[in-house]
Formats: C-alpha cells, structure tokens, sequence
C-alpha cells in the first residue's frame, strides 16, 4: 500500500530532478570560475570559429556575472519545470534542441569572434516549447491543459521575451534569445514524430 502512494510522488521528483539538477550545475561552475584566476568566459560560443564549436555546448552553461546567472536563474527553472512535467526524457531532448538549434542560429548571425555565454537561450527556448506545445499529440484534456499553461506563461513572461529580441542593450545577445525560441519550436515538431518520448 506504501508503494502506491509514494511512487507517484518519486516519480513527480525524478521529473523536476533534471532542471534543478542543470541549474545547480550552472551555480557550481559560476562558483568555480570565481575562486580560480582564470575565466570561464573564453570557452562559451565563440561566433564563425570553427575551432571553438564546443562552446555551442558549454555557453548555456557559463555566465558573465553571478547578476547574469541570478537573472537567468528563476525564469530557467519555472520554464524547465514546466517542460519537465512531460518527463526527464522530453526535458533533455528539448534541452538538447534547444541547444543546438539555438548555438547554431548564435554562431552563424551573430558578429564574428564576438562570444556568447548564458543559459537565457535555453529559457527562451523552454518558453517557445512551453508556448507551443500545444499543437503537440495528445489527448484533448491534456492540450486544452497546455493551452491554459501556454497562455498564463505568456501573461508572466511574455512582454519580457518579446523585449530580449527586438528591444535589446548593447551587450545581450538577441541571436541567442531568437535562436532559443526557434529551437523550441523545433523540439515541438519532433515531439510530434515521437509521441510515446516522454519518460
């Protein structure tokens, strides 16, 4: 009888367990590029160097300031946790688009050698995806529930994502911010080819 009870709870956990274990990874490498001499910065997305492709990975990860990462760090993991109720697996292959659709759209748009670090691609991706999943497969009760979801993220977030691309300071990448969104949108198109991919 325990059993039943507890493994939707453990469950529900493991869910919510992948962005808060992402973001706590992103604290802990701020943490680290504090104490020692050196930056981290150098190794994020490096824009038409072939040479520094893997910064197309590590830059969601790395962040100019802790003022950069406590900005980034709240939207991350409301919009994470949202992406994260469809499971841990949907959660990292929408990370993995995002991230990729996203550095990619960086790298080729934006000025060459200018470098770009901060996970606020991968929040606008998670709001694109949260936004429009919606059209993904599913049962009615299910997409009537993401449209009400979608809807109040838009209310919440919505003039604020709208402003990091088209009203942007000199020193914020909007390339990231509309490549991420983008990326969302391109994890929605798979979800659809992969119904049974949440997990």
């Amino acid at each position: 009888m325990s059993t039943s009870t507890t493994a939707p709870r453990t469950s529900a956990l493991g869910r919510f367990a992948s962005p808060v274990l992402l973001l706590a990874l992103m604290w802990v490498v701020q943490f680290v590029d504090a104490v020692l001499p050196i930056s981290f910065t150098g190794f994020g997305l490096r824009a038409w160097d072939t040479s520094a492709l893997g910064g197309v990975l590590l830059a969601p990860l790395l962040h100019a300031s802790w003022a950069h990462l406590m900005a980034n760090s709240l939207p991350f993991l409301v919009l994470g946790c949202l992406v994260a109720v469809e499971g841990a697996r949907r959660f990292w292959m929408v990370t993995l688009v995002v991230v990729l659709v996203g550095g990619a759209g960086t790298w080729l748009f934006s000025a060459p050698g200018s470098v770009t670090v901060g996970a606020s691609g991968l929040v606008f991706g998670y709001f694109g995806y949260v936004v429009l999943r919606v059209f993904a497969p599913g049962r009615v009760a299910h997409r009537v529930l993401y449209a009400v979801i979608g809807l109040i993220v838009i209310g919440l977030y919505g003039a604020s994502m709208l402003a990091g691309i088209i009203g942007v300071s000199s020193g914020i990448s909007w390339q990231a911010h509309l490549f991420g969104a983008v990326g969302g949108g391109v994890a929605v198109l798979l979800a659809r080819r992969r119904p049974g991919a949440s997990g």
